[in-house]
């Protein structure tokens, strides 16, 4: 099977969108890559293909249970056999995943970074198959990324452990030089393949409005969209909390998601926006990253973005 063959078989697409194609040729060529693709640009069908027609198991590096949770849904929908390792999982959980991992069931296993530095985790990589290493989000590395999360500057540590070391690939929306820089040096990138593509949407338009009355202007904002799907993000979780009692006072199928939820809630709330039982999300930066949701047509920043 080559490339375009799994594009159409498991994604259902007849075409790469542009970079995409150059991008996958790199990794099949072995070569490290950088890629900063704005979101919605198929940054994840550039290490999704990959991971499918190299042997072994991808590991994709993720700061996000959201998007693990989603993407492993999406491909096993598709007929790949793929996991996630994160905090959310029981114990037996994990220990299921690890045995099935250690069997080389999967094809990609998405893992927290937190879950590098465990040695039973780490133990059982150095035992099997590892062709390539995606890690998305990748600004997360760098002091200089809006998204700083420690244990990504162990990845390198991990990969050097490792008895042979596999294709690095690092993903993100967004990354300025600093950034990109960094992304090179704390992941020991390799003479990678760099590739930026425009962040120009045309699809997509921005509006700012600076309201007299902010409740009564997103009820009319919303009253305009009624029964389209959308997010609402808010900076603090008490106007997370007051916008959704105010939405559902007012007849709209609202749900609300932060980090002061118990993981059954936020569990709860999301399958209940991904599945249509509520069409508006109101949200923290705690939510979204990841949500593949075809339907959400906008997100509106209550507080400052």
């Amino acid at each position: 099977m080559e490339k375009t063959e799994v594009l159409r078989q498991y994604f259902g697409y007849a075409s790469f969108r542009k970079g995409q194609e150059a991008l996958i040729d790199a990794i099949l060529s072995g070569r490290d890559a950088l890629c900063v693709m704005p979101t919605g640009g198929g940054k994840s069908l550039c290490y999704q293909i990959p991971a499918l027609l190299l042997p072994g198991i991808t590991l994709v590096v993720s700061p996000l249970i959201s998007l693990m949770k989603d993407q492993v849904a999406a491909l096993k929908s598709a007929g790949v056999p793929a996991a996630y390792i994160n905090s959310s999982m029981t114990s037996q959980e994990y220990g299921r995943t690890l045995s099935a991992m250690s069997r080389g069931l999967y094809r990609i296993v998405y893992v927290a970074p937190e879950r590098l530095h465990s040695e039973i985790f780490a133990e059982i990589c150095r035992k099997i198959d590892i062709p390539f290493i995606a890690v998305d989000e990748a600004h997360c590395i760098s002091q200089w990324g809006q998204d700083f999360r420690p244990s990504y500057l162990r990845i390198a540590e991990f990969v050097r452990e490792l008895p042979g070391r596999p294709v690095i690939g690092a993903f993100t929306a967004t990354a300025t030089p600093d950034v990109k820089e960094d992304i090179k040096t704390l992941l020991e990138l390799d003479d990678p393949f760099c590739i930026t593509t425009s962040f120009d949407r045309p699809n997509l338009s921005f509006t700012v409005i600076h309201p007299d009355n902010k409740e009564r202007q997103l009820l009319k904002t919303l009253a305009k969209r009624r029964g389209q799907t959308g997010i609402i993000y808010c900076t603090k979780r008490k106007d997370v909390e007051s916008v959704c009692e105010l939405l559902e006072s007012r007849g709209f199928a609202a749900t609300r998601y932060h980090a002061g939820l118990s993981d059954e809630e936020r569990i709860a709330n999301q399958d209940d926006f991904i599945y249509d039982r509520r069409k508006i999300m109101v949200a923290t930066n705690a939510f979204g990253m990841g949500i593949d949701k075809s339907d959400v047509s906008f997100v509106i920043h209550y507080s400052m973005p």
